[in-house]
């Protein structure tokens, strides 16, 4: 949807023009907003590499909230995952919705912590993954039982049921982190919150007023391209 009277403005229009943490264009950067959640599960977050520098990308959004996180590249030549990939003393499973996988919540109560490995990409991309990661094959895998629907309207979802990454993560951990649970998971889902209803309102799809948590003010020393997307906000 485009609204009537706006200009509209894709962030890769100007990729040099955006913070190179949250890739959101320095007037909108999410950083400072961006909790530290300390837990006792820990994520380990496998990207593949042509899902790694997309701005829309929220699962290495969650594991920079998430102290203690890991995230590897998967697919790029010059960065060759760590090995071993899960040290033999850690309690693992994988985020995958396999014939196989049983209920998140079956290790709910494991004595030791849980490290929750997240496979960050499409469908494909994510079940490649499963496959060809070394190791994986014989970690068990889970799957979320919540029918809540996603708000990612970033990117048409395939399947239905799917879920941005973030809010998989943030499922999860509302399930091991036990009575803390809750609170990791709202924290999580503020900030995708912003992060997406920022992104719409840059890409002419929501007014400033939906915005969560507002938009920040104009800054006049920002460099020219970036008073174009600051254009965005004077318009709406």
């Amino acid at each position: 949807m485009r609204l009537s009277g706006r200009h509209t403005m894709s962030r890769r229009d100007h990729p040099e023009v955006r913070c190179s943490d949250c890739r959101m264009p320095p007037s909108l950067c999410i950083c400072a907003l961006e909790p530290r959640l300390e837990t006792r599960s820990r994520l380990l977050l496998l990207v593949h590499y042509r899902e790694a520098r997309k701005p829309t990308n929220t699962g290495q959004l969650a594991a920079r909230c998430l102290v203690g996180s890991r995230v590897a590249i998967v697919g790029d030549r010059d960065q060759p995952l760590p090995v071993p990939l899960v040290a033999a003393a850690e309690t693992a499973v994988l985020l995958y919705p396999s014939d196989d996988a049983v209920p998140l919540a079956t290790f709910a109560a494991s004595p030791a912590p849980i490290t929750l490995i997240v496979p960050d990409g499409n469908w494909r991309q994510a079940a490649k993954m499963g496959r060809r990661v070394p190791s994986l094959d014989r970690i068990p895998r889970v799957t979320l039982d919540d029918p809540a629907p996603t708000e990612y309207r970033l990117r048409a979802e395939p399947r239905e049921g799917g879920l941005a990454t973030l809010e998989a993560i943030a499922r999860a951990f509302r399930i091991l982190e036990g009575d803390a649970g809750p609170a990791v998971e709202a924290a999580l889902l503020d900030i995708f919150r912003i992060m997406v209803t920022r992104t719409l309102w840059l890409r002419g799809a929501l007014p400033a007023d939906q915005v969560v948590g507002g938009l920040p003010g104009d800054d006049p020393s920002l460099p020219a391209a970036e008073r174009l997307f600051q254009d965005e906000r004077l318009r709406s």
